[in-house]
């Protein structure tokens, strides 16, 4: 049996796959310490891309919506970098109402309970005097517990090891972490200068991507890696945007709410779980627990309620809007919206959840193009006459079915 030069290429091309993940497999820990490497080298790029693909959403409104009629040649020329600031300028703009209306509440609760730890402590002393003078047996055996005395020599022994030997240390450690303060800040910097890059040259970067697909993948592969591409733009850009919208109106919700019932701390508790929303599914539990513990400290059983409000809140949210608005936003189902959030929280946490949807999102929907242009021109499965006829159930009135026309037996 001969095997023609194609049949031999795949058969090489397959024993190479093969010893790729043989070895790939038996040398997984240097594998993974090289992946680990690589992207903390590459980590400051790709942050820049993420923080360039965020900022674009908001600078395609301005480009297109709002600054679409500047179509001279000047104002081209104006029209990028003034989009740009403007995008930069909102997004700040939201941290900086999020940060400035939950910091300084959470730091006047901070302070209240500050001043409000005293006289707790008198109370708790007030009580230890009522329970001593109630059983008495009980400082009688706490007057009974020999007490030992308090050995300086050893203290000041200790005192002096730690000052020899553990100086040493706290000096590395405090150099550590000061170097890797500087080298996050440096990290930063890169990322954000990376992404402006990107945004102002967007249009020649996707020429040039388009450009080298186009000279290392064959036709076919070619235009289906860009199909791939750009439906895995279309669904982060549409999650991003639908779980804004989602944050949003769940925020929107609680201040109305909470206002309703005159609840204290309604502002900053309706923006707080609206930033945290942003975490898909589990974030607003976070803000949740902040606003519980804010308004306890004022009243308890406010508190309680506040608790039974976000969990009716939760429910219409969890059941109504959010696979309304982010599920059709990415236009996957909404158990495949939760299976994505369960899987990538296990993986990779928070982040996980925030790539998975847009991801199982662009699964779905090129498993869903396979399959039907699988099925076109074939007939659905059906079951067998006699499944079929034990799935519909015994007939109606305990009859049996009717077989066919009876002959008599009597001619």
């Amino acid at each position: 049996m001969e095997f023609s030069r194609e049949k031999i290429r795949q058969i090489r091309h397959l024993m190479l796959l093969a010893a790729l993940l043989i070895l790939a497999i038996i040398y997984s820990n240097q594998v993974f310490q090289g992946i680990s490497f690589l992207f903390g080298i590459f980590s400051p790029f790709l942050v820049g891309g993420a923080i360039a693909f965020v900022l674009n959403i908001p600078m395609k409104i301005f480009e297109e919506k709002m600054l679409v009629r500047w179509k001279g040649k000047s104002a081209r020329k104006c029209k990028r970098p003034l989009c740009l600031v403007l995008s930069i300028v909102a997004v700040a703009l939201v941290i900086t109402v999020v940060i400035g209306t939950v910091v300084p509440q959470v730091a006047s609760t901070a302070s209240e309970i500050g001043k409000k730890i005293p006289a707790f402590m008198d109370q708790v002393m007030e009580e230890l005097d009522l329970l001593a003078k109630k059983y008495p047996e009980l400082t009688n055996q706490i007057n009974k517990l020999d007490l030992e005395e308090i050995n300086w020599d050893s203290m000041l022994n200790s005192i002096f090891d730690f000052l020899r030997n553990g100086a040493g240390d706290m000096l590395n450690s405090t150099f550590s972490v000061a170097s890797g303060i500087i080298s996050g800040i440096v990290n930063v910097v890169i990322s954000f200068i990376f992404a402006l890059y990107i945004l102002a040259q967007k249009e020649r970067l996707e020429d040039q991507g388009r450009r080298i697909i186009s000279a290392y993948l064959p036709e076919a592969a070619g235009r289906k890696t860009l199909e791939i591409c750009s439906l895995l733009y279309r669904n982060f850009s549409s999650f991003i945007t639908g779980q804004c919208l989602e944050a949003v109106i769940l925020g929107f919700m609680f201040v109305i709410s909470m206002s309703i019932f005159q609840m204290p701390y309604a502002l900053m508790i309706g923006v707080l779980i609206a930033f945290t929303a942003l975490i898909p599914i589990v974030g607003a539990f976070i803000g949740c627990a902040v606003g519980a513990f804010l308004i306890l400290i004022d009243n308890p059983l406010q508190a309680l309620w506040f608790i039974i409000l976000f969990l009716i809140l939760q429910q219409i949210e969890g059941n109504l809007i959010y696979p309304k608005v982010v599920g059709n936003s990415v236009g996957l189902p909404a158990i495949w919206v939760l299976m994505a959030v369960s899987v990538g929280g296990s993986l990779m946490g928070v982040s996980g959840m925030l790539l998975f949807i847009p991801l199982m999102s662009s699964g779905y929907t090129l498993l869903r193009e396979s399959v039907n242009k699988k099925n076109a021109g074939k007939k659905p499965l059906s079951l067998p006459k006699k499944e079929a006829a034990e799935a519909a159930g015994p007939p109606e009135n305990g009859s049996r079915p009717h077989k066919g026309p009876r002959t008599s037996s009597r001619k």
